[in-house]
């Protein structure tokens, strides 16, 4: 679908409430695939890959040139427009790692979209000088060496090195993922989250039902930073995933997709049904 000047490949699966899950970096939307795939017959998914992710390649400016940085505030909109195209006003937003960033900036800045949030395995806090200067020095590695060997040393980041030894078939999607992603388009994400702000504020302000989930043994978003999350959201639920690192949507599929099944029938039983309004969702809410 042609929005904000690039196409963006989408899934639409599904049918009942909308539920729109953001990928994170260096991921494209299969990231999703066994939560689409066990909900999807109650609710409607919308899972989108990222501006200069997956499918969705990055748009050039002048003479051709690819973008430098792309700000979590470009990928925000890119997905409130794609809303506007679908004609769902108030959506389930949820998101991993960058993809929790993006769904961050989309409650900051557009709350009245968001119905429900979900944020997996992500930080909510401006980069510090040092993480600056890592993300800006990890752009200009892609840019000159390719995904390929980013992707091989992250690996045991991404998914726990115990999981990479016994779950081989998920190890091979993170790597066909991370591999596939163009170079161009991670680099510019890795400089706009270098420039990222601080959402504590915001998310101090959040007024409609939350989940904060991470995995066990998540290295790059440790279970203190979701703590701090569930303690900053109002009324928040808070679940941690044991057996898993940084992915444990894929690492764990059934206790992860468990938890956001449990998370979206408690939404849906206190709106008052799919599309009933209840303490979370306005009249107009989910639908």
């Amino acid at each position: 679908m042609r929005v904000n000047g690039l196409d963006i490949a989408y899934d639409d699966e599904g049918s009942g409430p909308p539920v729109v899950l953001v990928h994170g970096h260096p991921f494209d939307r299969s990231l999703w695939r066994p939560q689409v795939e066990r909900l999807s017959g109650v609710y409607r998914f919308i899972v989108p890959d990222l501006r200069g992710y997956g499918e969705t390649k990055p748009v050039s400016g002048r003479a051709g040139a690819m973008p430098d940085t792309t700000p979590l505030g470009v990928f925000a909109d890119d997905l409130v427009a794609l809303l506007d195209r679908l004609g769902l006003e108030r959506v389930v937003l949820g998101g991993l790692s960058m993809g929790g960033q993006i769904v961050m900036e989309v409650h900051r800045a557009h709350r009245e979209r968001v119905g429900a949030l979900i944020l997996a395995d992500t930080f909510p806090e401006a980069e510090t000088p040092a993480g600056r200067e890592a993300r800006r020095a990890a752009a200009e590695r892609v840019l000159r060496e390719g995904m390929g060997p980013y992707a091989d040393e992250v690996l045991d980041r991404m998914i726990t090195p115990r999981n990479v030894r016994e779950l081989p078939e998920v190890a091979e999607h993170v790597l066909r993922m991370m591999r596939g992603t163009p170079p161009e388009g991670a680099a510019a994400a890795l400089r706009g989250r270098a420039e990222r702000p601080d959402y504590l504020g915001s998310l101090a302000r959040v007024a409609v039902p939350a989940l904060v989930v991470v995995g066990a043994e998540d290295e790059y978003t440790p279970v203190e930073v979701a703590r701090r999350l569930h303690a900053v959201i109002p009324g928040s639920t808070l679940a941690v995933v044991d057996g898993a690192g940084h992915l444990p949507n894929l690492e764990r599929p059934e206790a992860f997709t468990g938890v956001v099944e449990r998370f979206l029938a408690e939404v849906f039983r206190e709106a008052g049904g799919a599309t009933g309004s209840g303490p979370g969702m306005p009249d107009q809410g989910i639908r």
